[in-house]
């Protein structure tokens, strides 16, 4: 075991060990990089579900509690993975700080500004590193973009276009993620996607938003729907639209390669006809969890090309890059280069990259809390500016 001194004050062990607290959809979907990680090592779990906690404990021989408190304050944890519910994000979060445990969390980060700044000072305070994901911007061609754009060869960015269709509002949800004023819906859910791609490709702050949300089925009553203009400090521009309303899947664009670079079959409207086919409500509770957390087979399936957010093309001076189910294509005055790029990775060995290097190495953290709290401050801008029909600026 190996041990380093970096900027936290701290002696650090290699690997990190890592308690997952949550083991849904995030948990699950995280629970694998964590460990296949050169740097980290799985070293706990906890979860209220005794059917998830059974199938973490079958497959790492660990026991799993029912209260995250109890694995922050183990001392068998150097930092802890947070994939609850939004609204549990602060308590834990400034627990994990206090506890001296660094951090990943979920996104949104929280489901306030006021929260957002809480956790930071905790954050700040115990001198523990943090990073916020995940989200799409950790993905290989997003970055791969955001080289070029730092390059300079290709000019300053005029807009990015980020088009994405998906089942989103029909797979299984507890009550509150239809709920938006306890963040369900896609604007907490889904467009900090967006927003964090946006944000890392154009290297700005966002300085103003106008948009259009809307809410198409009252069965479930939360935003599916949006449509909204970013305009960023430095003078570009970015469009989001997103739609999880289950007809249009927009992968039909992407070569059938889904958000995580997996083949799929089409299937418009699945979504929707499983949920019809379910009893009383508490039978998408107990399929969301059955289907979708730790250790379901729902998110299986061997990589065949780049993780990806639906449609992306950013037009620069020079000319236009697109992702690409295998990289990114770029459009110039001399025609279109393809940059094949490695398959294998979800995005989120790069979120414990970006852990391992803050911890071991004291870099510096891209998706820290301070670009986290930028990206809620844009989801609560398109919310207000949907519901005035106004622009909304945001405060620097």
């Amino acid at each position: 075991m190996m041990t380093s001194t970096t900027r936290f004050g701290v002696q650090e062990r290699l690997p990190l060990r890592v308690g997952v607290i949550g083991l849904g959809i995030a948990g699950g979907l995280m629970m694998p990089a964590i460990a296949q990680h050169p740097r980290t090592v799985v070293a706990g779990a906890a979860d209220r579900n005794p059917d998830l906690r059974g199938r973490f404990c079958r497959d790492f021989g660990i026991e799993a509690v029912d209260d995250g408190s109890a694995l922050i304050d183990s001392s068998g944890i150097d930092a802890v993975y947070i994939a609850t519910p939004h609204q549990s994000h602060r308590a834990l979060a400034i627990a994990a700080a206090q506890s001296g445990k660094h951090i990943v969390l979920e996104k949104p980060m929280a489901l306030s500004l006021d929260d957002c700044d809480a956790i930071i000072d905790a954050v700040e305070r115990a001198g523990v590193a943090m990073v916020v994901g995940h989200t799409h911007s950790f993905d290989l061609p997003v970055r791969r973009i955001r080289e070029h754009a730092q390059g300079g060869a290709l000019g300053r960015l005029g807009l990015l276009s980020l088009w994405n269709y998906t089942d989103f509002l029909y797979r299984p949800r507890r009550p509150e993620e239809l709920d938006t004023l306890l963040g369900g819906g896609i604007l907490f859910n889904q467009l900090p996607h967006q927003v964090d791609i946006a944000c890392l490709v154009a290297g700005s702050p966002v300085a103003s938003v106008s948009a259009h949300t809307q809410v198409l089925d009252p069965s479930r009553p939360t935003e599916g729907l949006c449509a909204a203009l970013l305009r960023f400090a430095n003078g570009g521009a970015a469009s989001l639209v997103y739609s999880g309303y289950d007809h249009f899947d927009s992968d039909e664009l992407h070569g059938w390669v889904n958000g995580l670079g997996c083949r799929k079959q089409p299937a418009h409207g699945a979504a929707r006809r499983a949920l019809r086919a379910l009893g009383a409500p508490s039978e998408e509770t107990s399929l969301r969890a059955s289907s979708y957390g730790y250790g379901a087979q729902r998110y299986a399936g061997t990589s065949v090309g780049q993780p990806h957010f639906g449609l992306i093309v950013a037009s620069f001076e020079h000319g236009d890059v697109r992702v690409t189910p295998d990289g990114i294509a770029l459009y110039a005055d001399d025609g279109v280069q393809i940059e094949t790029l490695p398959t294998g990775s979800t995005g989120r060995a790069e979120v414990l990259d970006e852990l391992c290097s803050a911890v071991f190495e004291g870099r510096p953290i891209p998706h820290d809390g301070r670009f986290a709290r930028h990206t809620l401050a844009v989801c609560l801008a398109i919310q207000e500016a949907a519901r005035t029909q106004s622009e909304v600026a945001i405060a620097s």
